[in-house]
Formats: C-alpha cells, sequence, structure tokens
C-alpha cells in the first residue's frame, strides 16, 4: 500500500465531489448536504456521530466510508483506545468478515498519525 495513501484518497474524494457537485442534480446535491447534516453536532456530538458512522461502514464494508470517518475521528480526537473499542463493536455487529476492513483501518490510522507526527510543531512565538 502507497505511503502516500491518505493525500490520494483526500485529493480523489475531493476532485470527485466537486465534480459531482458541479451537476444539476438537485437530488445528489441534497443527499450531500444530509450527509454533512448529519455528522453536525446536535444532541449528539460530533465524535459520537462519526464513531457511529464508522462502525457502520465497517459493517458495510465501504473502504472509502472507513478511510473517511477514520480521518474524522481522528480530527474529533479519537485515541487509540477509543479507536479500538469503536472497532470492537463493528467486528461484534459485523462478524468476522470485518477483519480486512479492520486491517485496513488500522493501516490508514497508523498513515495518519505518521502523517501527523512528520508535521513539526508550531512555533511558539511568546517563549521569544
Amino acid at each position: 500500500m502507497s505511503d502516500d495513501r491518505v493525500r490520494q484518497f483526500t485529493e480523489f474524494r475531493k476532485r470527485m465531489n466537486e465534480r459531482i457537485l458541479a451537476q444539476d442534480n438537485q437530488v445528489v446535491r441534497r443527499f450531500f448536504a444530509l450527509d454533512t447534516q448529519t455528522y453536525k453536532s446536535g444532541v449528539l456530538d460530533v465524535k459520537t456521530k462519526e464513531m457511529l458512522g464508522l462502525v457502520a461502514s465497517m459493517v458495510l464494508r465501504c473502504d472509502d466510508c472507513i478511510a473517511y470517518h477514520v480521518a474524522q475521528c481522528r480530527e474529533a480526537g479519537l485515541s487509540r483506545d477509543e479507536f479500538f473499542e469503536v472497532f470492537s463493536v463493528a467486528l461484534v455487529v459485523g462478524g468476522s468478515i470485518v477483519i480486512p476492513h479492520l486491517r485496513r483501518a488500522v493501516d490508514f490510522l497508523d498513515q495518519l498519525e505518521a502523517e501527523q507526527a512528520d508535521v513539526p510543531p508550531p512555533h511558539d512565538h511568546a517563549a521569544d
């Protein structure tokens, strides 16, 4: 698997979403908008909704959706331990057929963490 899977996934998703949404199709546009609205904070916070999305994606075995929700969960602040609890729920609900998707989810998480580790910390100008 490519070391730049995160970048490739993000660029492809962005490019294709723009291409799809450029079409004059209200059903597609409304569905995309509904998806965006669903994951906004409400009675459930964003972190909880993304965890639910990750479990559903793993059970439905959609690797693109899994990668997206792994990234969103990471952005929402999930710890590695929280990820593995989410993964365990997906395994119990989905069964052993989820295992290959678990492997790819953990690989994607590893790559996200490695990418973040490569970013130098911001310079604290207050310390100057």
